[in-house]
């Protein structure tokens, strides 16, 4: 049977599969967070033309009324019965990446040539092109991680592995290409040799490099979490299939879950150097390090893909259209949106704006549930915003059509990150006997920390209202530690000092764990 994509100007061959297997078996891209277990509700396709199996109780969960009665499907959960014609609503776009940071001062050692230095996020990858005589930035490029097409998180492209013979290989060959399109982009844009590059550094989770040089990965989905290495490593780019004849150089890592992308932000904001001083990286997986008097303490919180957009009922990232700030003022909602662009979702930032004013203005009790409109008084503007959904859930609409709107279950993941967030750091206080007041400093790094405002991040409870004149941003630390390390190899084996220096501490063995996660899930 054959498969019409009408917005794309394709044909495919479904052979017998699911229609998101046949478009990813096409490199045809599509949101696919959760990696086909039909739980993330982004894989939409519209029919055009042709028959479907019936559609599923799942799909009615994730989908509205209208949306279902105008054609909208889940890709994952639909099969094929004749021939089709659909089109993709849910391709990437202008998806906004963090390629900035504080530079701090340093001692450079040049050569002729350029070099590269690189930072691999799950989500996406953002790169330099550096002139290794003078240290100038030249240029700089960012994308996509293509990763994305087999899950948004670690732990569903793990669990990717598992289920696939060629999995180890399909992830390589992804990442891979994602960084031989931005190398040639760079390229041919400045018209250099390829000759002329002699050197890449990368900063990533201990995930991402693994899968980078084709390590299995298996051994991160099950205790004791056990990397296959955490090194520094050096490679020659041909082993890895790059476009380039050069070294290339990864930086050190400190556990499973702590990986050089941290040790590159520690050791560039000169962390080990402070007291009483925490840094964040806030995303799906929040790692955070305290530096005491004489110590640092590591550790990684399992926040999950909320706090990017991800998993909530309206829920996108930081794209065009996407709401990223609410303020709720006079008896109104009021918001902003990327690029000022009419709202088609809330993005991570947003989310966090939202949930901040909702607790503020009391429409949610301290447990995070939505007020029973009917309780509230007949003159209450807050019964103007709090409606019940076709299953009779409450939710908070933001827009007059109801097509915007944060769930319960939205509220739910929220709390799940924030307590996850802030139950480690306190872990990790604990553990030195420090309190909150005692803290000089907090640090966020990384590219969805840099769009929060203090006051949102206090407002949701993520960090104490006391700290919130302590709180800096430092951007991309993991590009800029790389960038670091590209202009002088020396800071490669400092890093490996420092990373080798840093105390993982496992939450989950930690004492009364649960009882303190659940404490700090309350807002």
């Amino acid at each position: 049977m054959k498969i019409e994509i009408e917005n794309l100007n394709k044909i495919i061959d479904s052979k017998g599969k699911n229609i998101l297997e046949s478009l990813l078996e096409n490199n045809i891209k599509i949101d696919n967070f959760c990696n086909g277990k039909g739980t993330c509700g982004k894989c939409k396709i519209k029919i055009l033309k042709g028959s479907l199996n019936p559609i599923t109780s799942l799909e009615k969960s994730l989908l509205s009324d209208d949306e279902i009665n105008s054609g909208i499907r889940l890709a994952c959960l639909s099969f094929p019965k004749t021939d089709l014609k659909i089109k993709t609503i849910s391709n990437f776009l202008d998806f906004k990446i963090l390629d900035l940071g504080e530079i701090p001062d340093f001692k450079m050692k040049f050569h002729e040539g350029f070099g590269l230095c690189l930072d691999i996020g799950t989500t996406s990858l953002a790169i330099y092109l550096v002139d290794l005589s003078t240290g100038e930035i030249i240029d700089k490029n960012s994308s996509i991680n293509s990763q994305v097409k087999y899950g948004l998180d670690v732990m569903t492209r793990i669990s990717f592995e598992y289920e696939n013979e060629n999995g180890k290989n399909l992830l390589q060959e992804e990442i891979i290409k994602s960084i031989n399109n931005l190398i040639d982009e760079l390229v041919n844009k400045n018209e250099i040799e390829r000759s002329q590059i002699k050197k890449l550094v990368i900063g990533a989770n201990t995930t991402m490099l693994h899968m980078l040089v084709g390590e299995d990965v298996k051994s991160f989905g099950k205790f004791p979490y056990k990397a296959k290495f955490l090194n520094s490593l050096k490679i020659n780019s041909k082993d890895l299939g790059l476009n380039i004849s050069a070294k290339i150089y990864t930086l050190p890592n400190v556990s499973a879950f702590v990986g050089s992308d941290i040790v590159a932000g520690v050791y560039l904001t000169d962390l080990k150097n402070q007291k009483n001083t925490l840094f964040i990286d806030i995303g799906t997986n929040g790692e955070i390090v305290l530096k005491t008097k004489d110590k640092l303490y590591a550790t990684s919180t399992a926040a999950g893909p909320a706090l990017e957009g991800m998993n909530i009922s309206c829920g996108m990232r930081a794209e065009s259209g996407a709401i990223d700030s609410v303020k709720i003022q006079d008896e109104n909602i009021k918001f902003s949106t990327i690029d000022n662009k009419k709202p088609v979702g809330i993005c991570g930032s947003g989310l966090l704006s939202l949930v901040a004013q909702i607790i503020e203005k009391d429409f949610v009790n301290k447990r995070g549930r939505i007020l029973d409109p009917e309780k509230l008084e007949k003159d209450d503007y807050r019964k103007n915003f709090i409606r019940e959904d076709e299953n009779k859930k409450r939710i908070i609409i933001l827009d007059s059509k109801e097509n915007i709107y944060i769930s319960q279950k939205d509220i739910r993941q929220v709390q799940l990150a924030k307590g996850a967030i802030l139950s480690g750091f306190l872990i990790l206080l604990e553990k030195e006997n420090i309190n909150i007041e005692d803290l000089n400093s907090v640090i966020i790094a990384g590219g969805f920390g840099s769009h929060l405002k203090k006051e949102d991040l206090t407002g949701v409870g993520i960090l104490p209202k006391k700290v919130e004149e302590k709180i800096r941003y430092v951007g991309n630390s993991s590009l800029i530690g790389a960038y670091m390390a590209l202009m002088n190899e020396d800071i490669i084996k400092e890093m490996e000092d420092l990373a080798q220096n840093i105390a993982y501490l496992d939450l989950a063995t930690s004492k009364n764990y649960e009882r303190k996660f659940a404490k700090a899930m309350q807002f």
